[in-house]
């Protein structure tokens, strides 16, 4: 989480609606109609939408990886016929911790740095954004008629307090897509909701574009097999590592049940043999950086941690964080709640009303009077409202601190009416960072070792940077299993401790 104020996400621009019926400047690519034009419009929409889009992630990531990611990329893009110019794509490499990929109209593809450190090699990269640049020749985002937001996180949670927007399975649980970080729903409005008709579009598009470009066409089904197993990890993580599922897979339905239909596919056109570039991928993924970039602060089992904003707070038991770039959402059966910050004068009260305009977005919030205490020795205030839904009443409560005349931070968190204190252990969790614990604060990254006679999964898995399912996160890493055998002289990835 950054020290800026939350901003709003431009979403509008992959999610503008449309006919389904297919465009003139149309092409049949197998039984898929295809754009085959970037429009004046797209190329626009795109411009606008890039730099915030950088903002919500971390913004551009600044290793050597990123000259090759937008070489692979670009030369994957071209395959799909919407420009033969390589020029005509802007590739990014993201610094963010989670798994994702997308693309936006008008020549716009995106890959975190996770992601790719979770790939074996340069086939399976080509094979995402191929998947991802499939999504955008085939125009699914208008094909949705999807209705576009230019609200924040929590804006959006206030037109689902106002009934605005109705709500799923249950109050707690269909808010508990809406409370994420801006960074995510800018990503989710260009992907989630893709049928399952067209996701499988997108992955023949992929699988095509890959024997197009050379590549070997399995590629795309391995990268899905090691998104199911992180997917499945991942579960067994939270509550844990606190970890949300990897959002790639959340944003593009069951990985597993995709590899056999893409497996089938790489046969149809033209099956195993096309090139892996295994060894160049690797000597350009190691060092990157993996995980939580301190400079946006860390996760660490239930605790959150940021050395430069010399904050720390743990959440309670059973609850998952997400960490984003301007907010850290926390999520749980019992409630929802985002940590970020804003503007601060000194005024308090001024603070938190803002903070609940903030939330109510165009519904009428009443909060109680601003309460004061001190955690931590840390001056705190605090203020509950509560408000009507379809599903029931809830209470929406800031909870903020004064860490100096100028900076504040504060909690909002959601719960059913009368359950606001199921957060009192996080709100009182709230600490200062002592320079020595600020500068402990140590990244991971990904380290490429040459296996030695001698060396095991097992042996390996022990040098993993974590105090838990070391040889898990070993074996999804480097897409084997426990009864791997390794041979002298081959690569695989570690994760290890980095200096700041």
């Amino acid at each position: 989480m950054t020290a800026l104020a939350m901003v709003a996400a431009l979403a509008g621009c992959a999610m503008a609606g449309g006919s389904a019926t297919a465009p003139a400047d149309a092409r049949t690519t197998g039984e898929i109609k295809t754009a085959t034009t970037i429009s004046a419009a797209e190329r626009k929409q795109g411009a606008d939408a890039h730099p915030q889009l950088l903002q919500e992630f971390g913004g551009a990531y600044s290793g050597s990886q990123t000259a090759y990611v937008g070489r692979v990329g670009q030369n994957i893009a071209v395959q799909s016929g919407l420009s033969n110019a390589r020029s005509d794509f802007t590739v990014t490499l993201l610094n963010s911790p989670v798994n994702n990929a997308f693309a936006i109209p008008g020549g716009y593809i995106y890959v975190t740095r996770q992601l790719m450190a979770l790939m074996n090699d340069e086939a399976e990269l080509a094979g995402v954004l191929g998947h991802e640049v499939g999504h955008v020749a085939a125009q699914h985002s208008k094909k949705r008629q999807s209705a576009a937001t230019r609200n924040t996180i929590l804006g959006v949670l206030g037109a689902v307090l106002g009934g605005a927007i109705g709500d799923q399975g249950g109050l707690l649980g269909g808010l508990g897509g809406l409370l994420q970080n801006n960074a995510m729903q800018v990503a989710q409005l260009a992907t989630l909701g893709f049928s399952r008709g067209q996701e499988l579009e997108a992955d023949q598009l992929g699988v095509q574009y890959l024997r197009s470009a050379g590549y070997d066409t399995l590629a795309l089904s391995t990268m899905l097999a090691s998104l199911a197993n992180q997917t499945s990890l991942e579960a067994r993580l939270s509550g844990g590592d606190a970890r949300s599922l990897p959002e790639w897979a959340s944003t593009h339905p069951d990985p597993a049940s995709r590899v056999r239909n893409a497996q089938t596919l790489a046969q149809r056109f033209g099956g195993s043999g096309g090139m892996r570039n295994a060894d160049t991928f690797l000597a350009s993924v190691d060092g990157v950086l993996y995980g939580d970039d301190p400079a946006q602060g860390v996760v660490e089992g239930r605790e959150f941690i940021h050395p430069d904003l010399r904050l720390r707070f743990t959440v309670p038991n059973g609850y998952g964080m997400q960490n984003g770039t301007t907010a850290v959402t926390v999520s749980g059966n019992g409630g929802q709640a985002q940590f970020t910050t804003g503007a601060y004068n000194g005024d308090m009260n001024a603070y938190i009303a803002s903070a609940f305009r903030v939330v109510a977005g165009n519904t009428t919030l009443s909060p109680g009077t601003v309460q004061r205490t001190t955690v931590g020795g840390i001056p705190a205030y605090y203020s509950v409202a509560r408000a009507n839904t379809q599903s029931g009443q809830v209470d929406v409560t800031v909870f903020a601190y004064e860490f100096s005349g100028s900076s504040a931070f504060h909690f909002v968190a959601l719960t059913k009416a009368g359950g606001a204190g199921t957060f009192n252990s996080m709100f009182n969790s709230v600490r200062r960072l002592s320079a020595s614990e600020a500068s402990a604060v140590r990244p991971r990254r990904i380290d490429v070792v040459t296996v030695q006679s001698g060396d095991t999964v097992a042996s390996l898995s022990r040098r993993m940077a974590y105090t838990n399912y070391q040889s898990e996160r070993f074996q999804v890493l480097n897409r084997l299993n426990a009864g791997s055998r390794l041979t002298p002289g081959q690569k695989v990835k570690i994760v290890v401790y980095a200096n700041r």
